[in-house]
């Protein structure tokens, strides 16, 4: 009888044991903690110089507050961004960010640029603005998953950096929703087959070099639209190329645009939604129509002040 009590009290402290370990004292199993986090996000600085730093720590910190992600140490991130030549850049290629994603060993980066300058404006008063540049990638498909730009005013240098370190502090938990999100299409993506129909095999890839060939002529679009250059890049004088992949039908219909360098500041949008507006005459190839798959390219430069 003592034996089967004895047996019967370790399977109890057993059976307690594994329920302790397989159920954190958030309510996940052991399973969905592990998956959670195995998600890698890494901070870059937000520029070279101490300001730009210390924000992206700070930053860093307040996503560990988190406690949801695996958080890269920052000098080690910051090593291999260094390692492959990376160079603070906000417009990347989706093959850049994924590289670099790749170099830091990340799900997702955050990247941008801070800082605090002296404005002189020909009317007024002389003022200091902090803001700051914060881009979210996704290194996995190397997607810009999210951007902003804070900026605030003070008369004061020390005033305008302390009210855009309380806003970055404020908007850490958006930065973390939007992770989570991405995460989860993540695994969407890779739990997704391809869709059935129509492939990007259907379509002459106009991309590649091979493609030029005396029998075939390119698509032309019959009337060439140019995307705004938005209030937001004008704001941070963003100078830019948006790459955008775009599928065009033997009617020459655009029946899909993918962004494939990205700027942010609302340039990526304006590209997409002014090429879904555009017709082409349709590819030819020895006189008859094929879809094509080309590429579209467009420079933002930010416009002179006057005077």
């Amino acid at each position: 009888m003592r034996r089967l009590n004895t047996a019967r009290a370790l399977l109890f402290i057993l059976l307690a044991f594994s329920r302790f370990a397989l159920v954190s004292p958030s309510g996940l199993s052991r399973t969905q903690e592990d998956t959670r986090f195995r998600a890698r996000i890494a901070t870059l600085d937000f520029g070279s110089d101490a300001t730009g730093k210390q924000l992206a720590d700070e930053l860093h910190a307040a996503l560990s507050v988190e406690g949801e992600f695996a958080l890269v140490n920052r000098d080690l991130a910051r090593a291999a961004a260094k390692g492959i030549g990376y160079n603070g850049s906000l417009n990347m290629t989706l093959a850049e960010a994924r590289d670099l994603g790749m170099a830091i060993g990340c799900d997702l980066f955050i990247t941008g640029d801070a800082q605090v300058v002296r404005r002189s404006p020909s009317s007024g008063a002389i003022y200091f603005e902090s803001y700051a540049s914060i881009f979210v990638v996704d290194a996995r498909s190397g997607a810009l998953v999210r951007w902003d730009r804070p900026s605030f005013q003070a008369t004061d240098a020390a005033e305008a950096l302390a009210m855009l370190r309380a806003e970055l502090r404020r908007r850490a938990p958006l930065y973390a929703a939007t992770i989570r999100r991405t995460l989860a299409e993540q695994i969407r993506r890779a739990a997704t087959a391809p869709p059935s129909g129509e492939t990007e095999g259907d379509y002459l890839d106009l991309t590649r070099d091979e493609s030029a060939r005396e029998d075939l002529i390119p698509p032309q679009p019959y009337r060439r639209l140019q995307p705004a250059y938005t209030e937001e890049a004008a704001r941070a004088e963003a100078e830019a190329t948006v790459d955008a992949l775009v599928w065009i039908d033997v009617e020459g219909t655009v029946r899909r645009v993918e962004i494939v360098r990205w700027a942010g500041f609302g340039l990526d949008e304006a590209v997409a939604q002014t090429v879904k507006r555009m017709f082409f005459r349709p590819a030819l190839r020895d006189g008859h129509p094929v879809r094509a798959l080309v590429l579209l390219r467009y420079n933002f430069r930010r416009k002179p002040t006057r005077n």
